[in-house]
């Protein structure tokens, strides 16, 4: 066996449905851990504080998600490079792209938290807090500030670890924090009364935990190194890491543009409709819960993706970059399918979980849960194709897909369908969007590949 046999990175040497699964499973269920913290505060403030606070906890939520963009603009756009610069043999970028990194992550999460501590009354009524839900907000969003450096460290890091060859490590550290979390949550809320409060100091308890374990695999990682000389940002690797990670930077911002102005826009028109506008909040946000279980499969999918591509690109694999993309739109679309169903048969159980005792908040479920996942089969596809263009060094490309789906499309189709339809109206915008989306990254893959045909590299 020769010297580069011997070292050869299974990035380029094993099967691809073999790496897929190594790299997604893990990916997808460190995310669906992470997602369980909202959900756990909201199955149990709903069932121990009522309809206000579930739309307390899920008017803090676009804020949680915005946390998370910061996350993954860096977490994704220095494990792009690392991937990059590994594939191109550069160990030495690799090394200081990471420590780079690390600076960025700390510094970040701290001014997030100052941010929402000290903000918190103007945020939660830009988020769409009702009048009824207004106090809770603001008190559940100082208590979850107190874990924000932590929270976002975890995304960060799962994207580094994973472009390391451990994806498995960051679902130890999440798991961690959800468990801590499910075993506070009912302690504080029920024997202590601590309602909204309890649910946010148990959420950042349970995030510092799992950002701490985070924080122990950094001096283990096996194909980069931190170097005390990369610690110090440097506009040109700055600039590098955050053009590759700007579109899952506007994916996230996008989706909390998308969710505040959903919630206005339920909060507006839930008023005129026969629900109310706090049920209709409610709802809304408890279904964007659950349908971030669905999303964190295809966040695996599109994650798991990226380093392959990226190394193999890098090493000019082109057909092994082609495969992959392949398998991954097969995969995305199947979960895509499974989820549609679940959404159309099961609203009313799901929404059990977390208000039972209120028929027209069921009813509320099941109308709109059939009407905002109506085309919920197509989903997945956008992603996985955003990551392809993302892994292979095109940002342009891979920026534009996120954009023209929530921000192209989604947003004003729901300004402007709510006000000839009402509420109805802001949910038509969503199946929509997901229609429009998928036609356009179609057309975008099938162009790139084109230009790989010509060129002669498939």
């Amino acid at each position: 066996m020769t010297q580069q046999q011997t070292h050869a990175n299974p990035l380029e040497t094993q099967p691809i449905s073999a790496l897929l699964l190594r790299y997604s499973v893990p990916t997808a269920l460190t995310l669906m851990v992470n997602y369980l913290y909202n959900i756990v505060d909201q199955i149990f403030v709903g069932q121990g504080v009522g309809i206000p606070g579930m739309t307390a906890t899920n008017v803090a939520f676009p804020l949680m998600i915005l946390v998370n963009a910061i996350s993954l603009l860096l977490g994704d756009g220095c494990a792009a490079h690392m991937s990059l610069c590994l594939g191109r043999r550069q160990q030495q970028e690799a090394d200081a792209t990471i420590s780079h990194a690390l600076t960025l992550i700390i510094g970040s999460g701290l001014c997030c938290a100052l941010i929402c501590g000290l903000f918190a009354p103007q945020l939660v009524w830009l988020c769409g807090a009702t009048d009824s839900a207004y106090g809770q907000a603001v008190v559940y969003l100082r208590a979850v500030s107190l874990g924000i450096p932590f929270q976002l460290m975890c995304p960060a890091f799962t994207a580094i670890i994973r472009a390391d060859g451990a994806p498995q490590y960051t679902m130890k550290c999440m798991i961690l924090g959800a468990l801590i979390n499910l075993v506070l949550d009912p302690i504080f809320i029920f024997p202590l009364q601590m309602g909204v409060l309890g649910a946010g100091i148990a959420t950042a308890i349970g995030q510092t935990a799992a950002g701490c374990m985070c924080l122990l695999y950094l001096p283990k990682m096996r194909t980069v190194h931190i170097r005390k000389e990369g610690l110090r940002p440097t506009a040109r690797r700055t600039g590098r890491i955050l053009a590759l990670g700007f579109p899952s930077l506007l994916t996230q911002t996008m989706t909390a543009l998308v969710q505040i102005t959903m919630n206005n826009l339920m909060r507006q028109y839930g008023a005129l409709s026969i629900y109310s506008s706090d049920i209709a909040l409610s709802v809304y946000g408890m279904m964007m819960k659950v349908y971030q279980i669905a999303h964190s499969m295809f966040v695996g999918v599109s994650s798991a993706i990226q380093p392959i591509n990226g190394f193999n690109f890098g090493a000019k694999h082109y057909r092994r970059v082609f495969d992959t993309y392949r398998l991954a739109v097969l995969v995305a679309s199947v979960i895509s399918c499974v989820w549609f169903l679940i959404f159309m048969i099961f609203p009313r159980q799901i929404a059990h979980l977390f208000v039972s005792d209120s028929q027209l908040y069921l009813d509320c479920a099941a109308h709109v849960f059939r009407i905002h996942m109506m085309l919920f089969f197509l989903y997945g596809v956008h992603m996985t194709t955003a990551s392809f263009f993302q892994g292979i060094g095109k940002p342009v490309r891979s920026l534009l897909i996120p954009l023209a789906r929530q921000g192209v499309f989604l947003i004003p189709l729901a300004l402007l369908l709510s006000a000839s339809l009402g509420m109805d109206g802001a949910l038509y915008a969503v199946p929509i969007a997901d229609g429009l989306v998928f036609l356009l990254s179609a057309v975008l893959a099938a162009g790139e590949f084109r230009s790989w045909y010509r060129k002669g590299w498939l």
